[in-house]
């Protein structure tokens, strides 16, 4: 049976969406950063109310939250860990060790944020590791070794030496995930029995985390190679389609999309660019519509909202790089405002909420028309070089040190 029947029986018909109160995965509900929740745009002089912090270890991804528990993967004992925790209270649930780690440089601790379906916690480790854990109690259900498995990796001296930044994107009971050799690029596994439904390219990989998305009516995901922008159908996991971009470093940016458009940045001289994706018939399309050297970001995605980006651009600009916003049918940057460093940003309703790589949490309105800042506090100690995350009104902030629980809900 093909790759492409196999996948097709797999995926069911609606894909895995999830309420909005929830974050489960590195780009919040649905992969492009957004929620639709409500939270206060008035914070108190001395910050918002802090509900919790607690020490972590060493890490740069996510915190990623699913009802009542929140997840993180970590360092611990110079293992790699996927911890659960009690959101009302920030106590730990479980912590699964998932290997050692050593790291050549740049910080210790996993740089991959665990992504949350059901009853189940999919985590990709630094050495490319894919394991399924017991949401309830974190024993390991199937893990797969991707560099053991498979014929060599088809990845960057950067991957071996910073590890894997790309957290694992899972539509209906597919997991997709990259990191093969030749015709083993793109890796489809079971959610549920971790079999191996198919592999197949020969792109080479980046730190960048796959982006679920819809064009032109077709359920897809997205992966930023160092070829470009290739787009796979979320059934049967086929090429769509794909759009040159080359390089020959890494980013892990993500690709971002509105509507008919996506756009994609690196650092190391590269820059950013746009595409506009058309279907005619069974065919698609990728045309480049601007292209832009001047408009790095080195491992920032940004949040795109009414035809417009808003996030941080910049390349090893710690502590001062901009917030910028930027049109993204033009590439032309409309306002900038400087200060936050390498962190992150996603948007809460329409304001864009910022975490600076120093721990200071910024709220701002996401209008092309200037930077109008809502609210301002330092919340975190440490290096924070990853995006806020928000759920049921908390809003949850993650260093090199510990992790911030903050009480933002609308009464």
């Amino acid at each position: 049976m093909s790759i492409r029947a196999i996948l097709s029986l797999t995926v069911c018909a609606a894909f895995v969406v999830a309420p909005a109160a929830d974050w489960p995965q590195y780009r919040g509900p649905n992969g492009d950063g957004k929620t639709d929740e409500k939270i206060l745009t008035t914070w108190p002089a001395d910050g918002p109310k802090v509900a919790w912090k607690i020490p972590m270890g060493e890490g740069f991804g996510v915190v990623a939250v699913v009802g009542d528990r929140g997840y993180v993967f970590a360092e611990r004992n110079k293992e790699e860990a996927c911890i659960a925790l009690d959101i009302a209270t920030g106590k730990e649930v479980w912590a699964t060790p998932l290997g050692k780690t050593i790291f050549e440089g740049n910080g210790n601790g996993p740089r991959s944020t665990p992504t949350i379906v059901g009853d189940h916690v999919y985590v990709l480790g630094t050495y490319l590791r894919l394991s399924c854990l017991s949401a309830k109690d974190g024993k390991v259900v199937w893990s797969h070794d991707i560099q053991a498995e498979n014929s060599g990796q088809n990845d960057t001296k950067g991957i071996k030496s910073w590890g894997n930044s790309m957290s694992p994107v899972v539509e209906g009971d597919v997991v997709m995930v990259a990191g093969g050799g030749s015709g083993q690029t793109f890796l489809f596994f079971d959610r549920k029995t971790g079999k191996v439904l198919g592999k197949h390219g020969d792109e080479k990989i980046t730190h960048a985390s796959p982006t679920p998305t819809e064009i032109a009516g077709q359920r897809q995901v997205i992966f930023f190679t160092q070829q470009g922008l290739t787009s796979l159908d979320a059934k049967a996991g086929a090429l769509l389609w794909h759009a040159d971009f080359p390089w020959s470093v890494s980013t892990a940016a993500g690709a971002v999309v509105d509507g008919d458009i996506v756009y994609c940045s690196a650092g190391y001289g590269v820059g950013a660019g746009a595409f506009k994706i058309t279907k005619q018939g069974g065919s698609w399309k990728s045309s480049e519509i601007w292209r832009k050297k001047e408009l790095p970001s080195h491992w920032s995605t940004p949040v795109a909202h009414k035809g417009h980006l808003y996030g941080l651009f910049g390349f090893k600009e710690f502590k001062t790089e901009p917030l910028k916003c930027v049109d993204i049918t033009t590439g032309k940057e409309l306002w900038a405002e400087s200060g936050f460093g390498q962190g992150g940003s996603i948007l809460v309703g329409d304001n864009v909420l910022t975490q600076g790589d120093q721990g200071q949490l910024v709220l701002s309105k996401a209008t092309p028309e200037k930077y109008v800042e809502l609210a301002r506090a330092q919340v975190l100690s440490g290096k924070c070089w990853n995006n806020p995350s928000v759920a049921n009104g908390l809003v949850f902030c993650r260093s090199t040190k510990e992790i911030v629980c903050l009480d933002l809900r609308v009464k």
